[in-house]
């Protein structure tokens, strides 16, 4: 009687948790359905309008013509791209590893006891949640070199800009890789932290035993189990530097003389300011593409090195 008596018990329970199951994923759906529908809205749309609109020329004043691969075609030999694209790889492949490597740093020294060590952290993360716009106007008074406070400083260590830093074709780019390296290092110094709290310490506790010194439990412990946190790290910061607008804009438009013009500015100039918005289509989805590629490769690259323990 026992065992007549349990013998269908697993085909009700299989039957419960698969209505379980497709209950769940009924909840789930309905709760990703208001975000899903902001994203096709907001996002995907704008995209295949955009990529439409690359293949265009249109001016939002005449009627919108069909011109095939004419913007394309047109970017290949803009000197202005020529020039924004320069300037977009000079900031990236500058910005994007000091800023690594120095989140890096500051994580390991704050990870560590030292005196003030919150107060220290917050200062770090702090110009992280400072509006952009603010910190850009900001460091433009700190730099002016009539009225800058940074700018008297350097003046006196003997770095001496008469047109001032944002105003010289020299040090302009420079100093907005300066604003952006500090306004960005706190966050991804906050994410290498946690990647650093969730090593076990009984594996630095046994690369101690077996005499490893800092520099080696660094090299055969810290690196290896940060490198899921160093892949998302340099992709978001190859990203964001990639698509430099909105600092750089307020500090310089793009000057002098587009010395500090990146790509996103430059699809913004060509498509709301000159109305070409077929031309700044077909920019920005170069830009789409590149970013894309450059991705693909960081991630392929950092993949093959994970090392979990």
């Amino acid at each position: 009687m026992t065992t007549a008596a349990r013998t269908p018990a697993p085909a009700r329970v299989a039957v419960r948790r698969g209505r379980g199951a497709r209950r769940r994923e009924r909840t789930a759906w309905l709760f990703l359905t208001p975000s899903l529908l902001t994203i096709a809205v907001f996002m995907l749309w704008p995209m295949v309008q955009s990529a439409y609109l690359s293949f265009m020329d249109y001016n939002r004043i005449q009627p919108a013509q069909w011109v095939g691969l004419a913007n394309y075609r047109e970017l290949l030999t803009d000197p202005a791209v020529g020039n924004a694209l320069r300037n977009t790889l000079v900031y990236a492949v500058v910005v994007t590893p000091v800023t690594v490597g120095l989140a890096l740093a500051l994580a390991l020294l704050l990870n560590r006891a030292i005196f003030a060590r919150g107060l220290v952290r917050t200062a770090v993360f702090l110009p992280f949640i400072v509006s952009l716009a603010i910190v850009a106007i900001a460091w433009a008074f700190l730099l002016d070199p009539n009225i800058g406070l940074l700018s008297h400083w350097l003046d006196g260590l003997g770095i001496v800009s008469t047109q001032g830093w944002l105003s010289d074709p020299q040090l302009a780019m420079p100093a907005v890789m300066v604003v952006g390296i500090w306004k960005t290092v706190g966050f991804y110094m906050v994410m290498y932290l946690a990647g650093l709290q969730s090593i076990p310490t009984e594996l630095y506790e046994a690369a101690s035993l077996d005499g490893a010194g800092p520099w080696t439990r660094f090299r055969n412990v810290t690196w290896p189990l940060l490198s899921n946190q160093t892949m998302l790290i340099s992709i978001m910061a190859a990203i964001a530097t990639l698509q430099a607008f909105d600092q750089i804009y307020v500090m310089t438009h793009g000057g002098p003389y587009f010395r500090t013009e990146t790509l996103v500015m430059l699809v913004y100039r060509v498509g709301f300011e000159d109305l070409r918005l077929g031309y700044g289509s077909a920019i920005s989805w170069v830009l789409l593409l590149g970013v894309f590629v450059l991705s693909m490769l960081q991630w392929g690259y950092f993949r093959k090195r994970a090392v979990t323990y």
